[in-house]
């Protein structure tokens, strides 16, 4: 983290520009790395394809702050579900178990603030390890540990599921 003596690094980063990755069933688009932030927080993009499912997790280290940008995103969080056109905003408390789909019948986009930083390297790994064709549940599974994920079994997941028309993955 910076000290308050040293000033904030400018950081620019153009319309479209940012490194891509698969993360499965949605992709990432870098935006704003922790060390541009002094770790306070991290920016991504996320695109949703038509059918996309981010399965339930929760998360213990950081917050998360979304933005719909395109198309309809539906969000369940604790006990509450919701969708959000573009415009809309939801924040996602750690420790609260948390999903997220294309609940629309167009590609979808969100922006994810994750604070504080740090978070955005869980996704440059697992972008990596889609793209290298290396991936392997062992390394699934260290990657969930290191960085304080769970994926407990939500009984609301079927009937979102069968209401969206989503793929489980």
């Amino acid at each position: 983290m910076r000290t308050h003596e040293e000033p904030a690094r400018l950081t620019v980063v153009p319309p479209g520009d940012g490194q891509t990755g698969d993360l499965g069933s949605i992709g990432v688009q870098f935006k704003l790395w922790g060390r541009d932030t002094g770790g306070a927080f991290a920016v991504v993009e996320h695109p949703f394809p038509v059918g996309a499912l981010v399965a339930p997790h929760l998360h213990t280290h950081e917050d998360e702050f979304s933005i719909v940008t395109e198309g309809e995103i539906g969000f369940r969080s604790g006990d509450r579900e919701v969708v959000l056109g573009a415009g809309g905003y939801i924040a996602k408390p750690r420790g609260e178990l948390h999903a997220m789909w294309n609940a629309g019948s167009t590609p979808a986009r969100m922006i994810e603030i994750i604070s504080p930083a740090g978070f955005e390297h869980f996704f440059r790994e697992v972008a990596e390890a889609v793209a290298d064709g290396t991936a392997t549940e062992e390394q699934g599974a260290e990657l969930i540990d290191r960085y304080g994920l769970s994926f407990p079994e939500a009984a609301w997941l079927p009937d979102v599921i069968a209401r969206y028309g989503l793929d489980p993955g």
